[in-house]
């Protein structure tokens, strides 16, 4: 009895731990809904301040620009300023870049500003997983990323129903304007919760590692967002950036094995096979999280006729599914291994997702409910195995590079499975002339998007099971 009580006391997340989720959690819930949330809104904004498609575009582009030229300096910066300082500096620039985008008087003031907010957001992303997986030192890993994952998973989905709600009761500024109260608390509770940052290390700038990541990955980020807009990849304004950034990311990569711990990022670690599986599936989890997240409110909406308001409400079981699937989540990660758990969220994200590629315009919108709680179910259970076995058997000074790698793979994966998905889809809807054939063409884009799920699910495989990632850990 006594042992079942002490093992009962040791799966609980230690006190200071979840005061740290907390702050955390409440500062990055702002950032992570706000990309979905202006998405909803293009159309209203390019309206509004006398702006064409492409150039309003840009809202969303630059903000995704500077949040990725930021990603890469997060570690340095860490080691330079302390955490907890950069947690308030990180969340202070978002918070400041939201107040100006509520006054931007014109297009290019509110790209300019959307910008300030990427920087800020570029900082909190990757430090928020470093800040709580250094913090845990290895235990209960799986408990402490089902409450991480909370807002990582409802974003992309609730964003869009928040957005739609400001748009049909309030003006565009408010998209902005909401962030201020959150981040306000999200301070104040950083304030509090975060513990004081100790010595800092006056650790050198690898310039050389970020004249070449930061641009190399903004090239291949803007070469993807521009797939869409030009109808496919043969295109100069997606095969030049395109080309030119992973040429500049392979460059960078032979420059940091030659640097080692002193590159920017420690890509050695790749040698790390669980950080290196997990790195794959968190592209593959991004296709299937991004990818279909562009198709879902577009069925609604084009197939279905629903309004902004109405298909962001229609993707609300979703978000339930994926509420009540971490707790489970990650138990079974902490009990059973991550390998499992991964696999089964997969197969369920793409079994969920076949009633989409099976519909047409007369199916019955309960149905598709159904089908949308269970993919919610899958998807809020795929991030919490995946970011646990990433970090198994990783020292201290190592995590903020693990961080950096899995969130430019995730978001990479976000970005390739737009661009593909967005290109499939107008190919099928390019002879579409009746709703029925508009709905055949989603069919083929879901299709993909459940291929693309289902190849995760079998690469989840080579995940290591639990005693692997225990021998791991004890051998580092």
């Amino acid at each position: 009895m006594a042992q079942d009580t002490a093992t009962k006391a040791d799966d609980r997340l230690d006190p200071d731990l979840k005061r740290l989720a907390t702050a955390v959690i409440v500062g990055a819930i702002a950032v992570i809904l706000d990309t979905t949330i202006v998405s909803v809104g293009i159309h209203e904004l390019g309206a509004d301040l006398g702006a064409s498609v492409g150039t309003i575009q840009w809202v969303s582009t630059a903000y995704l620009l500077a949040m990725f030229v930021t990603i890469p300096l997060t570690g340095w910066a860490q080691g330079r300023l302390g955490s907890k300082r950069l947690w308030l500096v990180g969340l202070s620039t978002f918070l400041l870049g939201s107040a100006l985008c509520a006054t931007a008087a014109s297009a290019s003031a509110l790209i300019a500003f959307r910008a300030v907010q990427g920087v800020g957001g570029g900082v909190l992303m990757p430090l928020m997983t470093t800040l709580l997986m250094q913090a845990a030192h290895g235990r209960n890993v799986g408990k402490l990323m089902a409450s991480v994952s909370l807002p990582a998973a409802l974003g992309p989905i609730l964003g869009p129903v928040v957005g739609g709600v400001i748009l049909h009761y309030a003006s565009w500024q408010w998209m902005f304007l909401v962030n201020l109260p959150l981040g306000a608390v999200g301070l104040w509770l950083a304030v509090r919760m975060i513990p004081a940052d100790g010595p800092t290390r006056r650790v050198p700038l690898d310039a050389v590692g970020l004249l070449l990541v930061s641009p190399g990955i903004v090239g291949v980020i803007y070469g993807l967002t521009q797939v869409a807009e030009q109808g496919g990849f043969d295109h100069a304004r997606v095969l030049v950036p395109l080309v030119a950034g992973l040429v500049l990311i392979a460059v960078f990569v032979w420059w940091a094995v030659r640097r080692g711990s002193r590159a920017l990022i420690d890509v050695r670690l790749f040698r790390h096979a669980p950080l290196r599986t997990s790195s794959i599936l968190m592209f593959l989890t991004g296709i299937g999280l991004y990818g279909a997240m562009l198709l879902l409110p577009l069925y609604w909406q084009q197939v279905r006729g629903a309004d902004a308001l109405g298909a962001g409400l229609l993707l609300v079981p979703q978000g339930v599914g994926a509420l009540a699937s971490r707790t489970i989540a990650g138990r079974l990660t902490d009990s059973i291994g991550g390998r499992w758990v991964a696999v089964a969220g997969f197969a369920v994200v793409s079994v969920a997702t076949i009633p989409f590629a099976l519909a047409t315009e007369h199916t019955a919108t309960w149905t598709l409910m159904i089908a949308l709680l269970v993919r919610g179910f899958g998807l809020g259970a795929v991030f919490i195995p995946l970011m646990a076995v990433a970090f198994a058997g990783l020292e201290r000074d190592e995590m903020p590079h693990a961080s950096i790698v899995t969130r430019v793979a995730q978001q990479l994966g976000g970005s390739f499975g737009t661009a593909v998905l967005a290109v499939i889809l107008v190919s099928a809807t390019a002879g579409a002339a009746s709703q029925h054939d508009l709905a055949a063409a989603f069919d083929t884009a879901f299709w993909w998007a459940a291929g693309f799920t289902s190849l995760a699910a079998l690469l989840s495989l080579l995940l290591p099971d639990r005693a692997r990632v225990a021998a791991v850990a004890g051998a580092r």
